[in-house]
């Protein structure tokens, strides 16, 4: 088996390390199992090792509790149906969704977000609970943004933006990432600046959408990464993270968010997200920017796992 890249688990971390999964095995006859749970944590990427969450009263405790390995499948934002099938006392959960055996032995989905296939590192029993903590043996990822869920109730970037911009003068911005690089363009003053788009009466998704099929390349609609009111310009701006499977831009060139590039930025606040993203990204742990142009307050996405 290949050795994992640290840069690309790391950057995988950093994407979809919220929202929900569906965390499978197989138990001692081989059958596969599963559950729904709200997130993962990543432990260390040297080793790389994450954990999940079991619950001691789950029916599936035994199983994991004595399994090999397990897999992590990050739910993409049309896979409500997986999530809500996984959660529940169902007959044959694997019947509703296509699914292969893992590099290291584990189910994985198609169609996710992304997947984990780890073999077991340890286990902690702690509370009501049992820790697993796998070794990540493999994984792949891809641009399908990530099904989140919060108060009681899923979250789609779709969702969040149309609850964002009802009354408002909007910008939105995509931030398009391809292996640590981000998707800059010129403008009229020979600035740097992210591919955005004002939203007219189509709705921000469907702005969205048009903004990233103009750039050429390939990448779907992701979460929220910053909301800011500038009020010089008497609009809302919302920049949303977005990971690219590659290919050739129409418009712009992926670029290193090195000191230089960031001096390049032509607005003020684009310029202060973008460096806020690079930071994060080489620590794998984003947060969600809410303010103006000059002021606000970043807030960690919170992870943390559970399962039943």
């Amino acid at each position: 088996m290949s050795e994992i890249d640290p840069r690309a688990l790391r950057n995988a971390f950093g994407t979809f390390m919220t929202g929900v999964t569906v965390v499978t095995t197989h138990d001692p006859e081989g059958n596969p199992i599963g559950f729904t749970a709200n997130s993962f944590t990543s432990v260390s990427l040297d080793p790389p090792l994450v954990l999940v969450c079991i619950a001691n009263s789950s029916s599936n405790y035994a199983a994991f509790d004595q399994a090999d390995g397990f897999a992590v499948n990050v739910l993409a934002e049309d896979q409500k149906d997986v999530s809500n099938t996984f959660a529940r006392p169902v007959e044959d959960r694997f019947a509703a969704v296509s699914w292969q055996k893992g590099p290291e032995g584990s189910p994985v989905f198609e169609g996710v977000s992304a997947w984990f296939d780890c073999s077991m590192h340890n286990r902690v029993e702690a509370g009501d609970h049992l820790i697993l903590i796998g070794r990540v043996e493999a994984f792949e990822t891809s641009p399908a943004p990530g099904l989140g869920y919060a108060r009681g109730a899923y979250v789609t970037a779709a969702a969040e933006a149309e609850a964002l911009t009802q009354g408002a003068k909007l910008i939105v911005s995509a931030l398009i990432e391809h292996e640590g690089k981000v998707l800059l363009m010129g403008n009229d003053q020979g600035k740097l600046t992210l591919p955005e788009i004002r939203v007219g009466k189509e709705g921000a998704s469907a702005a969205l959408a048009k903004l990233i099929a103009d750039t050429g390349v390939e990448a779907e609609p992701g979460f929220i990464y910053s909301v800011y009111e500038d009020k010089a310009r008497e609009h809302q701006h919302i920049s949303f993270l977005c990971q690219s499977a590659g290919g050739t831009p129409a418009k712009g060139v992926f670029t290193a968010l090195t000191q230089s590039t960031l001096m390049d930025i032509a607005d003020a606040a684009m310029c202060t997200m973008l460096e806020r993203f690079a930071s994060e990204a080489r620590m794998g742990n984003f947060g969600v920017y809410y303010g103006n142009q000059t002021t606000g307050q970043v807030r960690p996405v919170a992870t943390g796992s559970k399962g039943a």
